[in-house]
């Protein structure tokens, strides 16, 4: 059977979806991040809980909500039909609190869906009327995330969103089970051979970009766990980024929508029709 409780962890109220194997913590207020994946006594997830607790800060860790944009916009801003936006990197779903609509636990799953709207303060830097859901559901050793991105405006919305999960891991060089053969380099630029260059993030400040995957997933091992990663992905995320801290235990590995700074190419845009709403999902299993 599987439990919902919540339980207080300084200023936020935390919900641990519970069952035999493993727990998943949200923390609907702070983004609507996840923060905890644990399966059968091992956190995968890392998390800096300084950064967590400061709420003017860039969370460091979990399971961040990229929302509407993915990356980073040059010089913070982009231009829509005329009118000049200013907006953060990743967007400003994952430092805004998010509103639980629904919990519900059952003999083999738990899940929690979560809701964001648009605000005087969003349509400040996104001139668009929108209503996202998340449902976060644990069921085993899987956590699925399932998205909807409902558009409440007059005209089509663009979006390009993402996830940055962070895996608990000091290891700079995994090996990654993907299709991808060409990579971009942030660091220098150039397009390079995942068979022949290698997916080394050692010493590497910029991220790499997985180009020309065909298959939506992804799988790497978290050695010192002793554990094995897959994610799957839905058709609208068409990337997948991999970057780390050198002092710092993590490797992200991140599916996207597109390309940082998508919002100023215009090239690949995901939009959505009046009225509409685009569904998607990812899902994280571990072995």
């Amino acid at each position: 059977m599987y439990t919902i409780e919540q339980v207080q962890d300084n200023q936020f109220t935390i919900y641990e979806l519970r069952g035999q194997a493993s727990i998943l913590r949200v923390a609907p207020e702070r983004g609507g991040i996840i923060i905890g994946f644990e399966v059968q006594g091992d956190e995968v997830l890392f998390l800096n809980k300084k950064t967590f607790y400061e709420e003017d800060a860039n969370v460091r860790g979990g399971i961040p909500i990229l929302f509407p944009i993915f990356g980073q916009l040059e010089e913070g801003k982009y231009e829509w039909e005329g009118k000049v936006y200013n907006m953060k990197n990743h967007g400003f779903a994952r430092n805004l609190p998010w509103e639980v609509v629904e919990t519900n636990a059952s003999e083999d799953k738990a899940m929690i869906t979560l809701r964001l709207q648009s605000s005087s303060e969003t349509l400040a830097s996104y001139p668009f009327e929108f209503e996202v859901f998340f449902t976060y559901i644990l069921q085993d050793n899987t956590l699925t995330i399932e998205q909807e991105y409902k558009n409440k405006s007059s005209n089509e919305m663009p979006i390009y969103g993402g996830f940055h999960p962070y895996f608990s891991t000091s290891e700079k060089n995994l090996s990654y089970e993907t299709d991808a053969e060409q990579y971009l380099d942030y660091n220098d630029m150039k397009v390079k051979s995942v068979q022949e260059d290698g997916l080394d993030l050692t010493n590497k400040v910029e991220s790499f970009v997985l180009l020309d995957a065909k298959k939506k997933g992804i799988s790497f091992p978290l050695p010192e766990l002793n554990r094995k990663v897959h994610i799957k992905y839905g058709d609208e995320f068409k990337y997948v980024y991999l970057w780390t801290e050198q002092d710092q235990d993590f490797v992200c590995v991140e599916p996207a929508m597109g390309k940082t700074d998508e919002f100023n190419r215009k090239e690949e845009l995901l939009f959505v029709e009046q009225g509409k709403s685009v569904k998607t999902m990812m899902t994280v299993t571990v072995e």
